[in-house]
C-alpha cells in the first residue's frame, strides 16, 4: 500500500494492524460499524456513495477483499444487511 490515505490502510490503522491474516478461513479481524463511519469520514472526497450508508458499503467491499469481518459477520453479509436497514440505527 503506497498511500496511508487509501481505504485498506485507514481499515488496518483501525484495526491497529499492521498486516492482516489474509486467509478466509482463520480470519480473525473484526471491525465495526463505528470503526468503518470513522474510515469513511477520512475518505469523504474519494467514496462515491450517495449516503453515508452507501460510502460505509464501499469500505465492506475493501474488507471483503482483505477477509475482515464486519460486526463478527462475512464482510458481503454486512453488506447485505446493510442493504436490508438492520444497521439503520447507525447512519441516522
Amino acid at each position: 500500500m503506497s498511500d496511508r490515505n487509501e481505504t485498506p490502510h485507514l481499515i488496518l490503522q483501525e484495526l491497529g494492524l499492521k498486516k492482516c491474516n489474509g486467509d478466509v478461513e482463520s480470519a480473525t479481524e473484526n471491525i465495526t460499524i463505528e470503526q468503518i463511519k470513522s474510515v469513511v469520514g477520512k475518505q469523504k472526497s474519494k467514496l462515491t456513495g450517495s449516503d453515508i450508508s452507501a460510502m460505509c458499503r464501499e469500505v465492506m467491499g475493501t474488507c471483503v477483499a482483505m477477509r475482515i469481518k464486519v460486526e463478527g459477520m462475512d464482510a458481503r453479509e454486512a453488506i447485505k444487511a446493510t442493504k436490508e436497514g438492520r444497521f439503520n440505527e447507525h447512519f441516522a
